[in-house]
């Protein structure tokens, strides 16, 4: 009967991890609200709308926006065997764009190397539906 306590308990408290994993503090998952891709990293909110000729890169912290004043970034999209890199730069209050020609598609991979001013770097991923 020990054994069977234990086994309980030790699921449940694997169950907890899973949940906080998931949560990052905000409850819900952030939605987009510009019709992107969205994904939290280093507790902020980004969400990537893509597009053949521009990426922009929003920023938001506990789904208000967040300066991207002073802020610098890499892009990197990988779609198949195609790889390219940009340069993002502040445009507007909460966003980065990155302008270049870019090869987009469902499952194409998006990696971010974003620098807030007075932050450390956070690397963002996403992938396009």
């Amino acid at each position: 009967m020990k054994f069977n306590t234990l086994l309980a308990a030790a699921a449940l408290s694997c169950a907890g991890v899973a949940v906080a994993a998931t949560d990052h503090g905000h409850g819900a998952a952030p939605k987009p609200l510009h019709g992107g891709v969205v994904t939290v990293a280093s507790d902020l909110e980004f969400e990537l709308l893509a597009k053949a000729d521009v990426i922009t890169l929003y920023v938001r912290d506990h789904g208000k926006p967040a300066s991207t004043q002073g802020a610098s970034g890499k892009l990197t999209v990988l779609s198949g065997t195609e790889k390219v890199e940009a340069t993002l730069a502040p445009v507007g209050d909460n966003k980065l764009e990155a302008k270049g020609s870019f090869k987009l598609g469902a499952g194409t991979k998006f990696v971010a190397t974003v620098s807030l001013q007075g932050k450390n770097p956070v690397n963002v991923r996403l992938v396009s539906k």
